[in-house]
């Protein structure tokens, strides 16, 4: 393609790029957002990797998207140049000419397949992972949480993180679902309580004359 023509000096400036497309625009249409490619590392930065695509091209991994479990800063190690990977498209600009690829979304979202079907209010079975001085760590379908010391029960007395063992089994809960920071908020406190007010609801109140006990007696009957 003719660019310039500068008759004074004789001179025509031709454009060999101009006769072609626009190689991310190319890109953009042969591989969406959501597309898996594949690609060899060609650098590794403090920021991330860059992989090499099609028309010699590159699109970044940044850290935050290595990985699911951890940081990013820690697995950047075990990559190395050559290396051939499969990340997800999450990002094409065709006006900065950049890609923005994510490798642990070639698996998918473990939390969010965790939690499919979970709704605050729900009652969940949780393992024990860990015992802490402000609470216990429990994992739901391997999905991390924390459950607060004052979470762990209605009775301020039975509020003790030692009274649980790893790998106990317990009901809570669901008060909260946060996708950003990937936890759920559980509390057994909340379950314990809304199973005193079912229970109340079933079988009497207090202003009927029925103690607190006898109601929940009567549950527990019920319910064996």
């Amino acid at each position: 393609m003719v660019l310039e023509i500068d008759p004074a000096k004789r001179r025509v400036s031709l454009g060999l790029k101009q006769t072609m497309r626009n190689p991310w625009e190319v890109f953009e249409e042969k591989h969406p957002v959501g597309t898996v490619v594949e690609g060899e590392v060609k650098n590794i930065t403090e920021f991330g990797l860059f992989i090499g695509l099609d028309d010699d091209i590159d699109g970044m991994v940044h850290l935050s998207d290595l990985t699911w479990q951890g940081r990013g800063e820690d697995v950047i190690g075990n990559y190395r140049k050559g290396d051939v990977v499969k990340a997800v498209v999450t990002e094409v600009d065709t006006d900065k000419e950049r890609i923005s690829l994510s490798i642990k979304a070639v698996e998918g979202d473990p939390f969010a397949d965790a939690v499919a079907g979970v709704k605050r209010g729900s009652i969940v079975t949780v393992e024990v992972t860990a015992i802490e001085d402000g609470g216990i760590e429990v994992s739901y379908e391997g999905a991390k949480s924390f459950i607060r010391r004052s979470d762990l029960s209605r009775d301020r007395s039975e509020q003790r993180p030692e009274r649980f063992q790893i790998g106990d089994k317990v009901d809570a809960r669901v008060t909260n679902i946060d996708p950003k920071t990937r936890r759920l908020g559980l509390s057994i406190k909340a379950r314990e309580i809304a199973e005193e007010q079912e229970a109340v609801q079933q079988f009497g109140s207090s202003d009927s004359g029925a103690s607190l006990g006898d109601i929940l007696g009567a549950a527990l009957k019920d319910r064996g």
